[in-house]
């Protein structure tokens, strides 16, 4: 497997909207784009920096991911997602050095198919994302 680049880096936020406040008070800036994921439960803002997209994730339902990570652990770094040159081929490769994926087969998200291929409690509390496509919230 080849890792092209680090795509994302999430946050999960109590409050998207206070976080923008933030970000457009403090740094003049507001998300290049926002979209919400009904599939993740999820309402996100994204900022661009350079390559790297950063990701603010508020939860759109009590039993999301987002919800459980915000109510053991607070709120704060969530996720690091990495472009690889070819998704079915990482997970193969993950399969063949039998690491136990979270996803079995890829998942699709704005012109994404991407997988969490490593649990938190496996990876230091980081919870892994791999992907292959671009970012296109209009997908």
């Amino acid at each position: 497997m080849k890792f092209e680049k680090i795509d994302h880096l999430c946050f999960a936020v109590k409050s998207l909207a206070q976080t923008k406040k933030v970000y457009e008070d403090d740094f003049g800036i507001v998300p290049d784009y926002e979209y919400e994921a009904p599939s993740e439960k999820v309402r996100v803002a994204r900022y661009c920096i350079g390559e790297v997209g950063v990701e603010f994730m508020e939860a759109t339902a009590p039993d999301s991911e987002v919800a459980t990570f915000i109510e053991e652990k607070g709120e704060g770094f969530f996720l690091i997602s990495y472009k690889v040159d070819d998704l079915d081929k990482a997970m193969d490769e993950l399969k063949a050095k039998s690491v136990s994926l979270i996803d079995s087969r890829p998942r699709e998200l704005c012109g994404n198919r991407y997988a969490f291929v490593h649990h938190p409690r496996e990876l230091n509390g980081v919870l892994t994302e791999l992907l292959d496509g671009e970012f296109d919230v209009n997908t």
